[in-house]
Protein backbone atom coordinates (compact mmCIF):
# COMPACT_ATOMS: atom_id res chain seq x y z
CA UNK A 1 0.00 0.00 0.00
CA UNK A 2 1.01 3.66 -0.80
CA UNK A 3 -0.12 6.65 -1.24
CA UNK A 4 -0.15 8.62 -4.57
CA UNK A 5 -0.27 12.87 -4.40
CA UNK A 6 -2.82 13.69 -6.74
CA UNK A 7 -4.23 17.67 -7.37
CA UNK A 8 -3.75 18.47 -3.44
CA UNK A 9 -5.45 15.03 -2.41
CA UNK A 10 -3.76 11.76 -1.59
CA UNK A 11 -4.93 8.56 -2.38
CA UNK A 12 -4.37 5.34 -1.48
CA UNK A 13 -3.15 3.00 -4.09
CA UNK A 14 -2.19 -0.92 -3.59
CA UNK A 15 -0.36 -3.07 -6.73
CA UNK A 16 -0.51 -6.09 -6.56
CA UNK A 17 1.54 -8.85 -9.06
CA UNK A 18 -0.19 -12.21 -10.52
CA UNK A 19 0.81 -15.12 -9.19
CA UNK A 20 1.05 -16.13 -12.90
CA UNK A 21 2.47 -13.34 -14.78
CA UNK A 22 1.81 -13.15 -18.12
CA UNK A 23 4.40 -11.36 -20.47
CA UNK A 24 3.38 -7.89 -21.81
CA UNK A 25 0.24 -8.38 -20.40
CA UNK A 26 -1.98 -4.89 -19.49
CA UNK A 27 -2.37 -3.82 -15.58
CA UNK A 28 -5.78 -4.13 -14.50
CA UNK A 29 -7.35 -1.06 -12.84
CA UNK A 30 -9.77 -1.48 -10.34
CA UNK A 31 -12.40 1.29 -9.89
CA UNK A 32 -15.12 0.47 -7.01
CA UNK A 33 -18.60 1.24 -6.36
CA UNK A 34 -20.05 4.28 -5.00
CA UNK A 35 -19.79 2.75 -1.26
CA UNK A 36 -16.82 1.16 -1.87
CA UNK A 37 -12.52 1.59 -1.04
CA UNK A 38 -9.55 -0.59 -1.73
CA UNK A 39 -10.61 -2.82 1.18
CA UNK A 40 -13.72 -3.62 0.30
CA UNK A 41 -12.75 -5.46 -3.03
CA UNK A 42 -11.19 -8.06 -0.10
CA UNK A 43 -9.34 -10.77 -1.98
CA UNK A 44 -10.77 -10.27 -5.74
CA UNK A 45 -8.35 -7.93 -7.48
CA UNK A 46 -5.83 -10.72 -6.41
CA UNK A 47 -8.06 -13.39 -7.63
CA UNK A 48 -8.44 -11.84 -11.22
CA UNK A 49 -5.11 -10.87 -11.30
CA UNK A 50 -3.79 -14.57 -10.92
CA UNK A 51 -6.21 -16.04 -13.67
CA UNK A 52 -5.45 -13.49 -16.03
CA UNK A 53 -1.51 -12.56 -15.71
CA UNK A 54 -2.39 -9.44 -15.30
CA UNK A 55 -1.41 -7.42 -12.51
CA UNK A 56 -3.98 -5.86 -10.19
CA UNK A 57 -3.68 -2.16 -9.64
CA UNK A 58 -6.79 -0.86 -7.31
CA UNK A 59 -6.98 2.70 -5.21
CA UNK A 60 -9.74 4.38 -3.08
CA UNK A 61 -11.10 7.68 -5.39
CA UNK A 62 -10.83 11.06 -3.22
CA UNK A 63 -12.96 10.95 -0.33
CA UNK A 64 -13.09 6.83 -0.16
CA UNK A 65 -11.40 4.36 2.30
CA UNK A 66 -8.28 5.94 3.62
CA UNK A 67 -7.94 8.91 1.37
CA UNK A 68 -8.12 12.34 1.51
CA UNK A 69 -12.01 13.35 2.59
CA UNK A 70 -14.45 15.22 0.56
CA UNK A 71 -14.27 18.86 1.84
CA UNK A 72 -17.31 19.80 -0.58
CA UNK A 73 -20.53 18.44 -1.97
CA UNK A 74 -20.21 16.35 -4.92
CA UNK A 75 -21.96 17.76 -8.04
CA UNK A 76 -23.80 15.96 -10.81
CA UNK A 77 -20.86 15.80 -12.88
CA UNK A 78 -18.81 13.92 -10.81
CA UNK A 79 -18.00 10.71 -12.42
CA UNK A 80 -17.36 12.41 -15.41
CA UNK A 81 -14.59 14.74 -13.61
CA UNK A 82 -13.06 11.16 -12.52
CA UNK A 83 -13.61 9.66 -15.52
CA UNK A 84 -12.17 12.75 -17.59
CA UNK A 85 -9.58 14.55 -15.93
CA UNK A 86 -8.88 12.14 -12.11
CA UNK A 87 -8.81 8.55 -13.64
CA UNK A 88 -6.48 9.94 -16.89
CA UNK A 89 -3.76 11.87 -13.52
CA UNK A 90 -3.63 8.58 -12.09
CA UNK A 91 -2.40 6.32 -14.90
CA UNK A 92 -0.14 8.77 -15.98
CA UNK A 93 1.16 9.61 -12.60
CA UNK A 94 1.40 5.53 -12.36
CA UNK A 95 2.83 5.15 -15.70
CA UNK A 96 -0.25 2.82 -16.77
CA UNK A 97 -0.65 2.81 -20.88
CA UNK A 98 -3.78 0.79 -22.28
CA UNK A 99 -4.70 -0.50 -19.17
CA UNK A 100 -7.99 -3.00 -18.78
CA UNK A 101 -10.58 -1.29 -16.84
CA UNK A 102 -12.51 -3.19 -14.58
CA UNK A 103 -15.28 -1.29 -12.63
CA UNK A 104 -18.10 -1.85 -10.13
CA UNK A 105 -21.32 0.13 -10.13
CA UNK A 106 -20.26 4.03 -10.22
CA UNK A 107 -16.83 2.82 -10.83
CA UNK A 108 -18.65 0.97 -13.47
CA UNK A 109 -20.07 3.80 -15.13
CA UNK A 110 -16.75 6.54 -14.41
CA UNK A 111 -14.59 3.25 -17.01
CA UNK A 112 -17.34 3.71 -19.52
CA UNK A 113 -17.24 7.41 -19.68
CA UNK A 114 -13.13 7.13 -19.72
CA UNK A 115 -12.93 4.56 -22.44
CA UNK A 116 -15.48 6.78 -24.41
CA UNK A 117 -14.60 10.19 -23.79
CA UNK A 118 -10.82 10.20 -23.75
CA UNK A 119 -8.07 9.58 -26.46
CA UNK A 120 -6.10 7.43 -23.98
CA UNK A 121 -5.86 4.17 -25.24
CA UNK A 122 -7.86 1.08 -23.24
CA UNK A 123 -7.72 -2.42 -23.93
CA UNK A 124 -11.09 -3.66 -22.91
CA UNK A 125 -13.00 -2.48 -20.59
CA UNK A 126 -15.10 -5.16 -17.79
CA UNK A 127 -18.22 -3.24 -16.01
CA UNK A 128 -20.13 -5.06 -13.20
CA UNK A 129 -23.85 -3.56 -12.60
CA UNK A 130 -23.00 -0.34 -13.99
CA UNK A 131 -25.21 2.66 -14.77
CA UNK A 132 -25.81 4.19 -17.68
CA UNK A 133 -28.83 6.79 -16.69
CA UNK A 134 -30.97 6.79 -13.17
CA UNK A 135 -33.78 4.48 -12.96
CA UNK A 136 -36.53 4.72 -10.46
CA UNK A 137 -34.84 1.23 -9.47
CA UNK A 138 -32.11 2.58 -8.11
CA UNK A 139 -33.51 5.65 -6.23
CA UNK A 140 -35.67 2.98 -4.21
CA UNK A 141 -33.10 1.09 -3.63
CA UNK A 142 -30.84 4.01 -2.32
CA UNK A 143 -33.87 5.62 -0.12
CA UNK A 144 -33.91 2.24 1.54
CA UNK A 145 -29.90 2.05 1.60
CA UNK A 146 -30.37 5.71 3.42
CA UNK A 147 -33.10 4.28 5.75
CA UNK A 148 -30.69 1.47 6.24
CA UNK A 149 -27.68 3.45 7.75
CA UNK A 150 -29.70 5.43 9.77
CA UNK A 151 -31.51 2.58 11.60
CA UNK A 152 -29.19 -0.06 11.63
CA UNK A 153 -25.76 -1.05 12.03
CA UNK A 154 -24.85 -0.36 8.46
CA UNK A 155 -22.92 2.73 9.26
CA UNK A 156 -20.85 0.74 11.78
CA UNK A 157 -20.09 -2.10 9.23
CA UNK A 158 -19.02 0.99 6.48
CA UNK A 159 -17.32 2.63 9.29
CA UNK A 160 -14.29 -0.09 9.08
CA UNK A 161 -13.43 0.18 5.51
CA UNK A 162 -13.85 4.24 5.49
CA UNK A 163 -11.87 7.11 7.75
CA UNK A 164 -14.61 9.46 6.63
CA UNK A 165 -17.53 7.28 6.68
CA UNK A 166 -20.34 9.83 6.72
CA UNK A 167 -18.81 11.66 4.38
CA UNK A 168 -18.77 8.57 2.40
CA UNK A 169 -22.15 7.96 2.55
CA UNK A 170 -23.96 11.65 2.13
CA UNK A 171 -21.47 11.87 -0.89
CA UNK A 172 -23.28 9.21 -2.55
CA UNK A 173 -26.39 8.87 -1.72
CA UNK A 174 -27.24 12.75 -1.63
CA UNK A 175 -26.28 13.38 -5.21
CA UNK A 176 -27.86 10.21 -6.53
CA UNK A 177 -31.12 11.75 -4.75
CA UNK A 178 -30.78 15.22 -5.77
CA UNK A 179 -33.42 16.00 -8.34
CA UNK A 180 -30.43 17.36 -10.40
CA UNK A 181 -29.53 14.51 -10.78
CA UNK A 182 -32.24 13.22 -12.69
CA UNK A 183 -31.03 13.18 -15.87
CA UNK A 184 -27.54 12.19 -15.87
CA UNK A 185 -26.65 9.70 -18.58
CA UNK A 186 -23.70 8.77 -20.24
CA UNK A 187 -25.06 6.84 -23.35
CA UNK A 188 -23.80 9.13 -25.93
CA UNK A 189 -20.08 7.87 -24.47
CA UNK A 190 -20.88 4.22 -24.78
CA UNK A 191 -21.48 4.65 -27.83
CA UNK A 192 -18.10 5.86 -28.36
CA UNK A 193 -15.99 3.25 -27.05
CA UNK A 194 -13.64 1.74 -29.73
CA UNK A 195 -12.39 -1.18 -27.76
CA UNK A 196 -14.24 -4.87 -26.50
CA UNK A 197 -15.76 -4.54 -23.67
CA UNK A 198 -17.47 -7.01 -21.01
CA UNK A 199 -21.09 -6.12 -18.85
CA UNK A 200 -21.51 -8.28 -15.63
CA UNK A 201 -25.14 -7.87 -13.89
CA UNK A 202 -27.01 -10.46 -11.49
CA UNK A 203 -30.63 -10.71 -11.95
CA UNK A 204 -31.27 -9.76 -8.93
CA UNK A 205 -29.47 -6.79 -8.85
CA UNK A 206 -31.71 -4.27 -5.99
CA UNK A 207 -30.18 -1.07 -7.88
CA UNK A 208 -31.05 -1.47 -11.43
CA UNK A 209 -32.88 -3.41 -14.37
CA UNK A 210 -30.90 -5.64 -17.20
CA UNK A 211 -31.78 -2.94 -19.32
CA UNK A 212 -28.75 -1.07 -17.92
CA UNK A 213 -25.94 -3.89 -19.87
CA UNK A 214 -28.44 -4.44 -22.80
CA UNK A 215 -28.25 -0.97 -23.91
CA UNK A 216 -24.56 -1.51 -23.67
CA UNK A 217 -24.80 -4.11 -26.01
CA UNK A 218 -26.53 -1.73 -28.48
CA UNK A 219 -24.90 0.83 -28.63
CA UNK A 220 -21.07 -0.42 -28.37
CA UNK A 221 -19.54 -2.63 -30.93
CA UNK A 222 -17.73 -5.19 -29.35
CA UNK A 223 -19.59 -6.22 -25.71
CA UNK A 224 -19.78 -9.99 -23.98
CA UNK A 225 -22.84 -9.82 -22.01
CA UNK A 226 -22.97 -11.82 -18.56
CA UNK A 227 -26.47 -12.33 -16.72
CA UNK A 228 -25.78 -13.47 -12.90
CA UNK A 229 -28.77 -16.10 -11.63
CA UNK A 230 -29.04 -15.49 -7.64
CA UNK A 231 -26.97 -12.42 -8.09
CA UNK A 232 -27.67 -8.45 -6.39
CA UNK A 233 -25.92 -5.55 -7.16
CA UNK A 234 -21.79 -7.23 -6.38
CA UNK A 235 -21.12 -9.84 -8.60
CA UNK A 236 -17.75 -9.95 -7.49
CA UNK A 237 -19.24 -11.16 -4.25
CA UNK A 238 -22.30 -12.83 -4.75
CA UNK A 239 -20.79 -14.76 -7.67
CA UNK A 240 -17.18 -14.51 -7.53
CA UNK A 241 -15.97 -17.75 -9.23
CA UNK A 242 -18.34 -17.20 -12.05
CA UNK A 243 -16.92 -13.63 -12.46
CA UNK A 244 -13.23 -14.70 -11.90
CA UNK A 245 -13.70 -17.17 -14.98
CA UNK A 246 -15.69 -14.96 -17.38
CA UNK A 247 -12.92 -12.16 -16.53
CA UNK A 248 -10.37 -14.42 -17.63
CA UNK A 249 -11.65 -15.72 -20.45
CA UNK A 250 -12.61 -11.78 -21.54
CA UNK A 251 -8.72 -11.39 -20.96
CA UNK A 252 -7.34 -14.23 -22.70
CA UNK A 253 -9.31 -13.06 -26.03
CA UNK A 254 -7.86 -9.66 -25.69
CA UNK A 255 -4.60 -10.65 -25.12
CA UNK A 256 -4.83 -13.28 -28.02
CA UNK A 257 -5.90 -11.46 -30.62
CA UNK A 258 -3.02 -10.11 -32.77
CA UNK A 259 -5.22 -7.04 -33.26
Amino acid sequence: MHTLALRGHTLEVVRRPSAHPRPEAPALVFLHEGLGSIAMWRDFPQRVADATGCEAIVYSRHGYGRSSPLTAPRTPDYMHVEALQILPAVLDALQLRAPILVGHSDGGSIALIHAGGTPAPVRGVVVMAPHLYVEDVALEGIRRTVDAYRTTDLRARLARFHADVDGVFAGWSDIWLHPDFRDWNIEAFVSAIPCPVMAIQGEDDEYATMDQIDRIARLAPDVDLVKLADCRHSPHKDQADAVVEAIASFVARLLDDPH
